[in-house]
């Protein structure tokens, strides 16, 4: 297996070295900044009311983007529960129940991974 290259953690002001994204110290502490699941609000309730009701209206992933490289919608099982057209924070902000399943959409792997990074570049704790 070839080796990787070794450069210098992407944190401001980190001297480590890495062979790709964060240091381990660097990466420990952004993952303490961002809290548990639970902490952003992922807990008992979002899966119990928000997930599984998504989930069971959309059985099949609704992104209508051409995608896969096949040419047609999307139409895999949906496995992520994503708020749409607002986000979790917008939802909140705007004095709305993030968990209501009226304000989201059933996506698979694939096309919530690309609208996460659309949506979120550099991740939810970026933002």
């Amino acid at each position: 297996m070839p080796r990787r290259a070794m450069s210098i953690c992407p944190t401001p002001g980190c001297p480590e070295y890495t062979t790709g994204g964060r240091c381990a110290g660097c990466q420990a502490k952004a993952e303490r900044r961002r809290g548990s699941a639970s902490q952003r609000g992922y807990g008992a309730k979002h899966r119990n009311t928000f997930r599984a009701a998504v989930l069971t209206r959309d059985p099949h992933c609704v992104c209508t983007e051409r995608s896969h490289g096949h040419g047609e919608p999307c139409s895999q099982p949906s496995q992520h529960a994503d708020h749409h057209p607002m986000s979790r924070r917008e939802l909140a902000a705007a004095g709305l129940d993030p968990n209501d399943p009226r304000h989201g959409r059933g996506l698979c792997q694939a096309c919530h991974a690309r609208e996460t990074a659309r949506h979120q570049p550099g991740g939810w704790a970026a933002q």
